[in-house]
């Protein structure tokens, strides 16, 4: 029965994926970690390593396909996320839970509040 939760759980990420750009950060470690028990740091690298396969793809054509990718972008963006996500990872291993949770929050909540005051 967890694996299917587990596929479910994939499912409303890749839809909130293709939807909003989103779904690693923002919808896959809340839930694992409120619904699924896992610490921060487990939810965060259990996401991550999600995102190892190109999981993404078909999405990107999608977006690709409609003039929606800027492609002279997407290398150097990787390239920084690649070393940056490596550096970042380093960073927390040995940072607290609660401060690691709060830290991610805060994160959240400041996105949040610039998204729904954009014009």
């Amino acid at each position: 029965m967890s694996q299917l939760l587990y596929i479910v759980l994939g499912l409303v990420a890749g839809i909130s994926a293709g939807i909003f750009g989103i779904g690693g950060g923002t919808i896959l470690i809340p839930l694992l970690v409120f619904i699924f028990g896992l610490s921060q740091h487990q939810a965060q690298g259990t996401t991550l390593a999600v995102m190892i396969p190109p999981i993404g793809l078909l999405a990107a054509l999608r977006y690709y396909y409609s003039g929606n990718v800027k492609l002279d972008m997407v290398g150097f963006i990787c390239l920084g996320f690649f070393v940056g996500g490596l550096i970042g990872a380093s960073l927390i291993q040995n940072l607290p839970e609660l401060v690691l949770k709060k830290a991610f929050g805060v994160f959240l909540l400041f996105i949040s509040i610039k998204m729904i005051l954009a014009k």
